[in-house]
C-alpha cells in the first residue's frame, strides 16, 4: 500500500508536530498570535506541509500577525512548487541568525531542531534528499580533477 504524502486533516496532524520540540514552540507562538519572522513561517511552512492540509497550513500560518492572506497563499505555493525538503538543522540555525525570533528554542542541544529526529515524512522525502545529496557528490567528483 502507498504511504499518503499528508495525514488527515485535524488535530492529528498538529499533534504529530508537537512531537518535535522546534515546532511546538512554532505552533504555539503561532497559537499566541506572535510573529515568527518570515523564516519562522518558512520553516513551518516546509515542515508542516506533510502534516496538515493546505487550508489548515494556511490558517496557521494567517494567526501570525505579519501574515496576511497574500502571503500565506504566496508562501505555500512556493514550498509546494520547489518541493522544498524540511530543512536540516544547521539550516534551522542559519535561518535563525538572519532573523530576532528564536526558531530553535535550546540551540546548545545537539538534538534540538532535528525535525528528523522526531517526526515522521513521507518516504518520497528521504528520496528527495538521498537524490539531492548523491549528485551534489557527483558533481563534486567532476570538478575535483578540474581543480587540482
Amino acid at each position: 500500500m502507498a504511504r499518503t504524502r499528508k495525514q488527515p486533516p485535524s488535530s492529528s496532524g498538529r499533534e504529530a508536530l508537537r512531537k518535535n520540540g522546534m515546532m511546538a514552540h512554532l505552533l504555539d507562538s503561532l497559537d499566541a498570535g506572535q510573529d515568527i519572522g518570515h523564516y519562522g513561517r518558512l520553516v513551518f511552512a516546509m515542515v508542516a506541509r506533510y502534516f496538515l492540509d493546505e487550508q489548515e497550513l494556511r490558517d496557521t500560518l494567517l494567526q501570525d500577525p505579519s501574515c496576511d492572506e497574500r502571503q500565506a497563499l504566496a508562501l505555500i505555493e512556493q514550498v509546494k512548487a520547489r518541493d522544498y525538503s524540511p530543512p536540516r538543522r544547521e539550516k534551522v540555525l542559519q535561518f535563525q541568525a538572519q532573523q530576532e525570533f528564536p526558531l530553535c528554542p535550546n540551540p546548545n542541544d545537539p538534538d534540538a531542531c532535528n525535525v528528523y529526529k522526531d517526526l515522521q515524512f513521507p518516504e518520497s522525502v528521504y528520496e528527495h534528499i538521498t537524490d539531492y545529496r548523491e549528485q551534489k557528490a557527483h558533481t563534486h567528483e567532476e570538478d575535483a580533477p578540474a581543480a587540482g
